[in-house]
């Protein structure tokens, strides 16, 4: 059996029974469940549609999230988060650039290396250079002033946690972000790049070795091996090329408000929802929802 999910943004759009239904008959599903008013509902199909991707674009316009996945197994075990651009609004790296005065230079080398255009490893020493003889104090400034959560990561987070679920961020930013945004939404665990300091200023360089697409595989791999579990069993959430690895690994790989040349390489495509569709697509309901 597949599970077909739709769901929406909870501030602009509706998600309304008549479209939900007209869907559900085309498709032979059974009686929708809804779990969410207006925003989230289901149904169970016997086979792959072959109109799926069709649909799916239909419902794009519409504003509305398609996702079809297998039943079984769909509540996973285990959540690996890409940090920047998905569980926070911002790229950290941009965020200290436009700081230290040279913003426009490096939004242009982190949206190539998003992309895949670049070298990722190669994209972030070009980037760490641009930043060199910056006080370190710039990032706890700007951890405060310009870094926001992600909408429904508090209860992604909290709601996997507290039916089981370990919790990863692993990021290919840097420590200086990753360690207090994975204590604020209370991650399990973090690993992400270290930028070196001397004199209390950025030397320009990041430590090595640099933590990117073949180390977030290495990282889904380790901490399923660890948890004793499948890498069927984990859910990966991310953005941007240098996620595409774990993405493709992780039981479901969801492309979060994804760059076109990543959604394009993903089943779970998520481009209106928050980080709470992460969970209507594991079957949880809004009433299941935990608050941090």
């Amino acid at each position: 059996m597949l599970v077909v999910t739709l769901l929406t943004s909870p501030d602009s759009s509706r998600l309304e029974r008549p479209p939900v239904e007209a869907l559900r008959g085309a498709w032979g599903g059974s009686a929708a469940r809804w779990l969410s008013p207006e925003v989230a509902a289901e149904f169970s199909i016997a086979e792959m549609p072959d109109n799926r991707w069709t649909v799916w674009e239909d419902f794009q316009s519409l504003g509305i999230d398609l996702v079809v996945q297998p039943a079984e197994g769909r509540r996973k075990k285990m959540l690996l988060a890409d940090m920047d651009s998905t569980m926070i609004g911002q790229e950290c790296i941009d965020e200290l650039a436009d700081a230290a005065g040279v913003g426009a230079r490096v939004k242009e080398i982190t949206a190539r290396a998003m992309n895949g255009e670049l070298d990722f490893e190669g994209a972030l020493r070009e980037r760490v250079g641009l930043l060199k003889g910056l006080p370190e104090r710039v990032i706890e400034e700007v951890l405060a002033e310009r870094i926001t959560l992600t909408r429904g990561g508090p209860e992604l987070i909290a709601t996997m946690k507290a039916n089981g679920a370990y919790t990863a961020l692993v990021s290919g930013g840097f420590t200086a972000f990753a360690g207090p945004i994975a204590e604020q939404l209370g991650f399990d665990e973090h690993r992400a790049n270290r930028l070196l300091l001397e004199d209390d200023k950025l030397t320009g360089a990041p430590a090595e070795p640099i933590l990117g697409r073949e180390a977030k595989i290495a990282a889904l791999r380790d901490i399923t091996d660890k948890l004793g579990i499948k890498v069927e069993e984990a859910l990966a959430v991310g953005d941007g090329a240098n996620d595409l690895g774990m993405l493709h690994l992780a039981g479901a790989g969801v492309a979060l408000h994804a760059k076109p040349v990543v959604a394009a390489e993903c089943d779970i495509r998520i481009n209106h929802g928050d980080l709470t569709a992460l969970l209507y697509i594991q079957g949880y309901s809004a009433d299941e929802f935990v608050t941090a």
